[in-house]
């Protein structure tokens, strides 16, 4: 192809040991990722009065993160299939773990939101390049199937034992602490990368400008520019929108979102141009005509979005309702950790026997179980009646799709664009979180009737302090209940997306 002899055509084939350490150094960079975020998560009250975090910014810690990771992974993903999956991984790692070390060092509010999204940009180039190496190093069928779920496990392990973590430490060594753990364990496995990773897409060019030539004549960088822009900028009005709902009468907020609804318009206009014309298209329209393909992308936001919520609200609402404090609302995310480990390790290994439409309508309706409970609990009550349930359940549905979904998404792409393939599945899902956390805060503030300067405090005051507890607690509610609906919209699509789907993650011969 143009003078490019790819090495994964004629790579040896990577022995056991490879094959491990292949899966384990992506994972584990997603666990200490992940770990960040359950640190935010659990840590978010103490944080923002630590370094004087305005009301304007108060989400902003969690949802920059999502937004600048899904505005870059696309183009990312185009990268690491010309360049090398295994190129990118190792820069990426690297600068993961500077910029999660500079987290721990911010002094001001505003310099560890840039901090944070510029640890998003770094996980942007890791999330596709690791589906990249694992698609190529492992084989189809059981232990792919197994790979990919180790993947999925290693996110909200990382997230669950960085809330139960986070209180601890909080409470001991301060917030910071947190961080420092995480970006110096990462920095640590970034060493290890490079000797541990298997080579797997590493081009091989033939004259010394082709591979450049490639990068800039190969990928798609309007059409990534585009979508990327258009997500980001939606993702950022939901946000500032989150922080106070006055600010959509700004002819700036209007702006910004009539401009970026008019992005994601041209996208797949721009695409039907390039297919018309021959080009490489980013993500060709004809894709989406696969209905199981559109379905998992869909399902795969909405449940990324209804996780991290649930996450960030029961948090929040055992903190801000119950009064309880850090170290005891990471134990009660707990039964979180125990969940997730259970349900990523036996999709594993039991998700080519069933079909996938069923995996993934029922676990979206026994997450369902999670919001509704929280939406109806009487706050009175002992954590044990039903609050306990409400964390159990939550983690069935976004679990359950990474593995069915990662194998379908996967599956859909030619084997030299898995690191696109990559990328589209984790932008759906970082998009999916900053558009779900923004959702349901503006649902939220809705509710609470704050955000229209009524309620006497001002912008740079921290988010619900010195609101009336009965209104935050219906504004929590309406916020559940938005989680609630969004669960069985997901059964639904399941039901009807992927009856075509059959099962998946079976081996090829």
């Amino acid at each position: 192809m143009r003078g490019i002899a790819l090495a994964q055509n004629a790579k040896p084939p990577a022995s056991n040991l490879q094959i491990i350490l292949t899966v384990f150094q992506p994972s584990l960079i997603n666990f200490f990722s992940s770990f960040t975020n359950g640190i935010i998560t659990v840590g978010l009250p103490v944080i923002a009065r630590s370094i004087d975090l305005p009301r304007s910014l108060y989400l902003w810690p969690s949802s920059v993160f999502g937004l600048t990771s899904g505005a870059m992974l696309l183009i990312a993903g185009a990268i690491a299939d010309i360049v090398g999956a295994r190129s990118v991984e190792l820069v990426g790692v690297m600068l993961l773990g500077a910029f999660t070390l500079a987290c721990g060092l911010a002094n001001t509010g505003i310099q560890l939101v840039v901090f944070r999204a510029l640890q998003g940009v770094a996980l942007a180039m890791h999330l596709p390049a690791s589906v990249s190496i694992i698609a190529a190093a492992v084989p189809s069928g059981k232990a792919r199937n197994v790979a990919f779920a180790c993947l999925g496990l290693s996110q909200p392990l990382g997230f669950s034992v960085g809330l139960v973590l986070s209180g601890i430490m909080i409470e001991r060594a301060g917030w910071r602490s947190g961080f420092y753990l995480a970006g110096g364990a990462t920095l640590v496995a970034a060493a290890g990368a490079f000797w541990a990773l298997h080579k797997v897409n590493t081009a091989v060019p033939s004259g010394p400008d082709s591979l450049w030539k490639r990068v800039w004549n190969e990928i798609d960088w309007f059409g990534g520019v585009v979508a990327s822009a258009g997500l980001a900028i939606l993702a950022y009005v939901l946000a500032i929108l989150s922080a106070d709902l006055a600010t959509i009468k700004s002819a700036e907020t209007a702006s910004l979102l009539a401009f970026s609804l008019i992005l994601l318009a041209a996208f797949p206009v721009w695409m039907h141009y390039r297919e018309r014309a021959g080009k490489p298209a980013l993500i060709p329209n004809s894709l989406w005509k696969n209905i199981p393909f559109s379905a998992i992308c869909l399902m795969v936001m909405l449940s990324w979005g209804v996780m991290n919520s649930i996450e960030i609200f029961s948090s929040l609402y055992f903190q801000e309702v119950q009064n309880a404090s850090t170290l005891t609302t990471s134990l009660y995310l707990l039964p979180n950790l125990g969940t997730g480990v259970a349900i990523n390790l036996t999709v594993g290994l039991v998700v080519h026997h069933f079909p996938a439409r069923w995996l993934v309508a029922g676990s979206s309706l026994i997450c369902a179980i999670s919001p509704l409970i929280m939406a109806l609990v009487d706050p009175n009550w002992k954590y044990w009646y039903l609050e306990f349930w409400g964390q159990i359940f939550a983690p069935f549905s976004a679990d359950v799709l990474f593995t069915v979904g990662l194998i379908i998404v996967s599956d859909s792409f030619p084997e030299k664009t898995q690191g696109l393939a990559g990328a589209v599945f984790n932008t759906v899902g970082q998009f999916g979180m900053s558009l779900g956390i923004g959702v349901c805060q503006v649902v939220a503030l809705g509710v609470m009737g704050t955000g229209s300067g009524s309620a006497g405090h001002s912008g740079e005051d921290a988010a619900f302090e010195g609101q009336d507890p009965m209104k935050v607690l219906k504004g929590y509610r309406a916020g559940f209940w938005t989680m609630f609906a969004y669960m069985i919209l997901i059964a639904v699509v399941a039901i009807v997306g992927l009856r075509k789907a059959g099962k998946v993650g079976l081996k090829k011969e």
